[in-house]
């Protein structure tokens, strides 16, 4: 108690903060204002960057597509942005610690021992965030999507670094953990396609079948509703199989994003009217019984019993 009071040692005090001040303080902000430079270059060069991208993905997307297209840029700049002020802040930390004449080997071992059983605890956090940055980054599927993730279909309706929501056609909600998505397949990834297997019967000519059926497709694609939606014109591939009933005359017609089955139906409706005015079949499965030339009585059996049938 009389040291702290006592003159000498405050001068003592005074005298060892007075030193510290003239060799250390300058070096401390002079890296506070270097770290606060690098931050601030740091935002700008990812503003930078992200304008570069947006500006040449303009250049090469329709205005829908850019939309969305701009939001995943956005995600994945806000992203390695805040992965860069996480790093500037630990250097900073970690070179003020040593200006303090702070061991830091201690700190940094034990933050690695740390890091390590966290790691290993939350190494499938780690995973499906890591699954899910690159999908958002390779373009994988956006939000607006119909996409099949591991055998289930649906619309993509968020897409987020840890998890994608998918809604199927009867309304339900499925979420995939990221680093568990082995197989997407985007069905309506820059344009989409319809593909019909139109079966006729076997006496119809396939001649007259693909000309009523590319009549349909360019009286379609001539509609001021559906037009817009339809980016080819039909394409018919010809007879593609011999079934059991029907010869089936495969065609397809590509359509912008999402919008093949509402142009699907239509083409099916109207193909259903033309062939009903031209007279041509549509078979339906059937089977032809063959009696054989020993049991022809019966046929004969069943006619006179219908017919007595009829009498009475």
């Amino acid at each position: 108690m009389l040291q702290i009071t006592s003159m000498s040692f405050w001068d003592g005090l005074l005298d060892t903060l007075y030193q510290w001040a003239i060799g250390e303080l300058p070096g401390i902000l002079i890296l506070i204002v270097a770290t606060i430079i690098v931050l601030k270059a740091f935002k700008v060069l990812i503003n930078r960057l992200k304008k570069i991208i947006t500006k040449r993905l303009k250049k090469k997307e329709q205005e829908a597509e850019f939309a969305e297209t701009s939001k995943r840029v956005e995600t994945l700049m806000n992203i390695l942005h805040g992965a860069g002020k996480v790093i500037i802040w630990a250097l900073f930390v970690m070179i003020l610690l040593k200006k303090l004449n702070v061991d830091i080997g201690p700190i940094l071992a034990g933050a690695g021992i740390l890091g390590l059983a966290i790691g290993f605890g939350a190494q499938e956090l780690v995973r499906d965030f890591l699954s899910g940055f690159f999908m958002l980054l390779e373009n994988q599927i956006r939000a607006g999507d119909v996409a099949i993730i591991n055998g289930t279909g649906g619309l993509v309706e968020h897409i987020e670094l840890r998890t994608t929501t998918l809604r199927d056609f009867s309304g339900t909600t499925h979420i995939f953990q990221n680093g568990k998505v082995n197989t997407i397949s985007n069905m309506t990834k820059t344009w989409s396609a319809m593909v019909f297997d139109i079966g006729v019967a076997y006496k119809e000519d396939p001649d007259q079948v693909i000309s009523i059926m590319k009549q349909v497709g360019q009286e379609l694609a001539e509609d001021e509703e559906f037009k817009e939606h339809i980016i080819e014109p039909l394409e018919v591939f010809g007879v593609d199989k011999f079934a059991d009933s029907a010869v089936i005359i495969k065609a397809r017609i590509k359509t912008k994003p999402i919008m093949q089955w509402t142009v699907g139906r239509e083409y099916r409706k109207r193909l259903k009217k033309a062939f009903d005015e031209n007279g041509i079949e549509i078979p339906f499965p059937h089977t032809t019984v063959y009696w054989g030339e020993t049991i022809n009585p019966l046929k004969l059996q069943i006619e006179q019993e219908l017919k007595g049938e009829g009498r009475q």
